[in-house]
């Protein structure tokens, strides 16, 4: 088989290069696309070789596209109009104009590529945007298959749920053949746009699924409620999921001070801290405020385990501000190493 051809938009740090290496097919990536300038330093830095265009997508002529002629399509367009804690803005959004360039693209390329892969957040597959893509995939007689999982779902101890999109153009329009490990796929009907209310349909082992918040409910401390504390508890015990240990860097390698949670941080934020320890099975997702910004952007790490959580911030509000810090610094609390990120997001070492 002759080495696929490959496009990846919205290439980032190369995340997405890394998986296709990964995935042991022969395959090279004749351009990657992205703007951020930040990124594609660490970009170039790892693939040099990768031609990188620091380009808008919407101001890349078709003929560019065509000289590439490229047999396959990776792309994470922008989550900001799709999540959950966003204005979910949706194709109103003008960072997802991109995104819909491409889409009215796609028919008119010289030669279609023969697959296209798609990532995104939670959110996504209920989008107008989602319809859209469906329908100009569709229409180019793809066929296509969707699913939601989470790095919980491969044994990697760290909740990100996220929607990926696997479509084949086939002659006969038959299904993709995939794995079934994690979730299992249904193909979507092709209909002009489906009914949202089943337009996925996925069953996916040991997804981390928030609690929603109840005034009514009994806080045991932080604000841990019973049920909170039944779902981490439970997620630990899933030996199916690696410990957070075997992605941590040797302590000797690790400047503490500079990670250590501040004191002011603890005193303002510490209720709301995901604390996680060595031996956990579970961490949140990381954001890209993580280590600027504290409530919803990952969890902590616990690093003396001299003491109990639940002993440290039950009735820690009673305290004075000096008592409260002598008892959370107990628990030596850090962030995780910008290293340590990358393992959980599954980087190999080799990235840097």
């Amino acid at each position: 088989m002759e080495s696929l051809r490959v496009l990846e938009l919205y290439s980032g740090i190369g995340g997405m290069h890394y998986a296709l290496k990964e995935s042991g097919i022969s395959a090279q990536v004749v351009a990657a696309v992205d703007i951020n300038t930040t990124a594609n330093k660490i970009y170039r830095h790892n693939f040099p070789d990768t031609p990188l265009w620091n380009k808008t997508i919407e101001g890349i002529p078709l003929d560019d596209f065509n000289q590439l002629s490229f047999d396959m399509i990776m792309m994470s367009p922008p989550c900001q109009p799709f999540t959950r804690l966003g204005l979910q803005g949706d194709v109103a959004d003008p960072r997802c104009k991109s995104f819909l360039f491409i889409l009215e693209l796609l028919p008119r390329l010289c030669k279609l590529p023969t697959y296209i892969m798609l990532e995104n957040v939670k959110g996504f597959e209920s989008s107008s945007a989602r319809d859209y893509l469906i329908k100009v995939l569709s229409g180019c007689g793809y066929t296509y298959q969707e699913c939601m999982i989470s790095p919980t779902n491969v044994g990697v101890p760290n909740s990100r749920l996220r929607y990926f999109l696997i479509a084949k153009m086939s002659a006969e329009n038959s299904s993709i053949q995939t794995s079934d490990k994690g979730c299992s796929f249904s193909h979507v009907t092709d209909s002009e746009f489906p009914e949202r209310s089943s337009v996925l349909r996925y069953k996916c082992q040991n997804i981390d699924q928030p609690s929603e918040d109840n005034p009514n409910v009994h806080v045991l401390y932080k604000r841990e409620t019973q049920m909170d504390s039944q779902r981490k508890t439970n997620q630990n015990k899933d030996l199916s999921v690696q410990q957070i240990q075997d992605y941590l860097e040797p302590q000797m390698n690790i400047n503490m001070e500079l990670y250590l949670l501040k004191p002011k941080t603890l005193l303002r934020y510490g209720s709301i801290l995901d604390i996680v320890q060595p031996h956990s099975r579970r961490s949140v997702c990381f954001t890209k405020g993580y280590g600027r910004y504290v409530e919803g952007t990952g969890s902590v790490l616990q690093c003396c385990m001299e003491n109990e959580i639940s002993s440290v911030f039950t009735n820690l509000d009673q305290l004075t501000e000096e008592e409260k810090l002598q008892k959370m610094f107990k628990l030596n609390l850090r962030y995780f190493t910008p290293r340590e990120v990358a393992n959980l997001m599954g980087f190999p070492q080799s990235f840097s």
